[in-house]
């Protein structure tokens, strides 16, 4: 019985301990540009039936049966897409996706997705976003000339530019992608996201159109994780991680007296 209850604590201190970390991941990247806070799922384990529901009692009486869990374990970890708050910066190339959409990027000839926008430009005048390791693409790409000025992005990703004498002109089209399915992503790092089977396939679309959300120039998206909600999961998580140590000690005393039962 108490061999039982040693297993069952131990899921709860195992799975508590992939929540915290989970909350510590969140914490981190509070100040990580667009970044999307998740939340570990838990499930029930097993349950072992030393007598089932509806089984015959006496006097034709049906018995309610009796049950005992098995323990936790982590289902799955949610990723809240919610739009973080805007945050002016004023460069007009830093970029912020108000709703639904995704920047996608070349990465290394395959491509990722992403909510960050500080963008800038290579060496060959082509949108990227900024890295300190390496220059990703922005697609579909758009190219900006050396004498560009005055760049404009509008809300539905028209990017004009002046070409110095004070002549207007057109560079390209932003666009944006969406799935079906946004918890099937698979999140890579460094704030790119990739397609599987359970995201569906990258739908592209135009900025402000068919639900996707609008260009917002010379802002950034912040982070959506709330530090004051995260410190209060933290202190749950870690009193839930203490009682189940406890469990394990009250588990331990118990067959410590079984077994100290022989000397009487």
């Amino acid at each position: 019985m108490s061999l039982r209850a040693l297993h069952s604590a131990a899921t709860g201190m195992e799975s508590h301990q992939f929540a915290l970390d989970t909350i510590a991941n969140n914490l981190a990247n509070a100040s990580t540009t667009a970044f999307k806070r998740s939340r570990a799922n838990f499930e029930d384990l097993y349950y072992e039936h030393p007598k089932l529901p509806g089984t015959q009692a006496t006097a034709g009486q049906t018995g309610i049966g009796t049950a005992v869990g098995l323990g936790t374990r982590i289902s799955s970890t949610s990723v809240d897409y919610r739009t973080g708050s805007a945050l002016q910066t004023e460069s007009p190339l830093d970029l912020m996706v108000v709703g639904e959409g995704f920047f996608e990027v070349d990465d290394g000839g395959r491509p990722a997705y992403t909510r960050m926008g500080n963008f800038t430009k290579n060496a060959d005048g082509n949108l990227v976003l900024a890295s300190a390791d390496s220059g990703r693409v922005l697609q579909p790409p758009i190219q900006l000339p050396a004498n560009a000025m005055n760049i404009t992005i509008s809300g539905d990703g028209q990017v004009v530019y002046d070409d110095g004498q004070g002549n207007y002109q057109q560079a390209g089209q932003l666009k944006l992608v969406r799935f079906i399915n946004n918890q099937g992503l698979m999140q890579k790092g460094e704030s790119l996201y990739v397609p599987t089977l359970a995201s569906g396939q990258p739908v592209e679309g135009q900025p402000g159109l068919d639900g996707f959300g609008q260009i917002r120039q010379g802002y950034l998206e912040a982070s959506n994780v709330e530090p004051v909600r995260e410190l209060v999961d933290l202190i749950k998580t870690q009193r839930n991680f203490e009682l189940n140590s406890q469990i394990i000690q009250a588990a331990d005393q118990m067959l410590q007296l079984v077994s100290n039962l022989r000397r009487f």
